[in-house]
């Protein structure tokens, strides 16, 4: 294959800056190639073998950039865990995943220690960045460790954990093709090329820059990043994505592509003018935008400013989807754009047949090459599929000339700022409450975020509604689910809608706050 691929490209110029953390500190790929080198004769020392896996409970930067390099060369599954979430969900990750080594940022500490033993891990697979009870520093892990390439190299994966319906998230996992990890890397790169990106300097291109602006666990995230330092990019991290700090980052580093959410485009346009007159934004060509349909006077506004380097997709963990160009989306507003070309749509209704043109109907995908399965759960993985098309639960139409518009999720599931939060799993909790007789969970419009949570509770017998009531229901939440699937507000109804078999009829309860929007997402 070619010259692409992190490894290779390090190899040719270490010199190259393949990274700044977010305190501005640069890494160069020849450093960063001796620690993932480093930590890959670490863990093998520790018995680490082919197909076997590494958890990273770490924010934004070089740590864990360097457990994914370490992985992707050494035939591992990198799973880059939430940090929003308890000890005892991120415990369940680090079992199920069937981690062989768990690393933890100090700043996560409290929570991945009760995850450690939640997860009844040997102590000593555990290392700490940093100081964290119970975990043995990262450095005596990787201290006298040769800095030459591992011998018997091949490729790894990321495996990121989706969350299920039930409420039990699942790992998304690929077979490995035990093939040389820059070739690996190169076929990645193909996502990026679909963008029309191209190559940075130490693969021949120009000198170009991408920016990371949300959390790395984030499988888009990892797979955009990754991919463009494969292309030779330097990456820049955020910690926590402040939207002047992303103008100033944009202009100093010469930033060419970055992956956003609507919400980032949404506080962008909320600085005030004088503001965004001070940065120079001309360095970037593809900002390519996901996770949630992005309202369009949104977008229009951002091409205005930014021009037409505003880029839109639709795709999900487990593969395929479509791409909308500028153009694309000029000519249709609103589209989120056309299949990829390795990629397939269709649109059925519920007895899986296909449905006319411009009818709304659940939408499967495809992509060629690449079978996928949920980690230990063949039969969600099957349930999913429909002659070898999966789905995901969203529901859209297709225009005459291939462009897919989304309409509303089968699945109820809430976008919330670019995250996907599961209305059963908040539900679950919520009904363990003794003042609760039956509780519904969905999502409400929500200017900034996309969707906020919204719960109704029926109280139990004999309690009486209202603001006490609901604060009690939040704070039985502490420590049990992540603050960010806490139900911004909790109104009260005597009797919740449901059918005679039990089939609770969320609509009725959701449509009086979407009445006024042109589209229920």
């Amino acid at each position: 294959m070619g010259s692409l691929g992190f490894w290779r490209l390090a190899q040719a110029d270490p010199e190259w800056v393949a990274a700044v953390d977010p305190d501005g500190t640069q890494y160069t790929a020849g450093d960063l190639l001796a620690r993932a080198n480093r930590l890959v004769h670490g863990l093998r020392g520790l018995g680490l073998e082919d197909g076997d896996g590494i958890c990273g409970l770490v924010p934004n930067g070089v740590e864990g950039l360097v457990l994914y390099l370490a992985a992707l060369q050494a035939g591992w599954y990198y799973t880059p865990v939430n940090w929003h979430l308890t000890g005892p969900e991120i415990g369940y990750i680090v079992a199920d995943s069937e981690a062989k080594a768990f690393f933890v940022h100090e700043r996560y500490g409290a929570e991945g220690a009760r995850a450690a033993e939640e997860a009844n891990l040997d102590p000593r697979r555990r290392f700490a960045f940093g100081e964290v009870e119970g975990f043995r520093p990262y450095g005596e892990l990787v201290e006298g460790q040769p800095d030459a390439l591992p011998e018997n190299r091949s490729n790894g994966a990321t495996m990121h954990y989706t969350s299920g319906t039930t409420g039990r998230p699942k790992g998304v996992r690929r077979r490995l093709a035990g093939i040389d990890p820059d070739d690996s890397a190169e076929l990645m790169t193909f996502l990026l090329t679909l963008f029309g990106i191209t190559p940075g300097r130490p693969a021949g291109g120009e000198q170009q820059a991408h920016l990371i602006t949300s959390p790395n666990y984030h499988t888009a995230v990892t797979q955009f990043g990754g991919s463009a330092l494969h292309m030779g990019h330097t990456l820049v991290y955020t910690d926590r994505w402040d939207a002047e700090e992303c103008l100033k980052l944009i202009q100093e580093h010469g930033v060419s592509n970055t992956h956003m959410v609507p919400t980032h485009f949404k506080r962008l346009l909320a600085l005030p003018d004088d503001v965004r007159a001070k940065y120079d934004v001309s360095s970037m060509k593809w900002a390519i935008h996901a996770a949630a349909p992005c309202p369009v006077p949104i977008k229009q506004r951002m091409l205005d400013w930014w021009g037409d380097c505003i880029w839109e997709y639709y795709a999900a963990t487990e593969g395929g989807g479509t791409i909308a160009s500028p153009q694309d989306w000029r000519a249709h507003p609103g589209t989120v754009g056309k299949a990829w070309p390795i990629a397939e749509l269709l649109i059925v209704d519920d007895d899986g047949e296909p449905v006319p043109i411009g009818t709304h109907g659940t939408i499967y995908m495809k992509m060629a090459g690449t079978e996928f399965e949920y980690k230990g759960d063949r039969e969600k993985t099957e349930k999913n599929r429909l002659r070898g098309f999966f789905t995901v639960g969203d529901v859209g139409y297709l225009t005459e000339d291939g462009f897919l518009f989304l309409s509303d999720r089968k699945s109820d599931m809430i976008i919330s700022g670019g995250a996907n939060i599961y209305p059963a799993e908040i539900e679950n909790e919520i009904t363990l409450h003794p003042k609760v007789a039956d509780v519904a969970v969905f999502g409400i419009p929500d200017d900034e975020w996309g969707e906020q949570i919204k719960a109704v509770v029926e109280p139990a017998e004999g309690v009486a509604p209202g603001p006490e009531l609901a604060a009690e229901i939040l704070a039985s939440l502490e420590g049990r689910l992540a603050k960010m699937k806490w139900p911004k507000s909790i109104d009260f109804i005597e009797t919740m809608p449901r059918e005679p078999n039990g089939k609770l009829l969320k609509r009725k309860l959701r449509d009086p706050y979407w009445k006024d929007r042109d589209s229920a997402i």
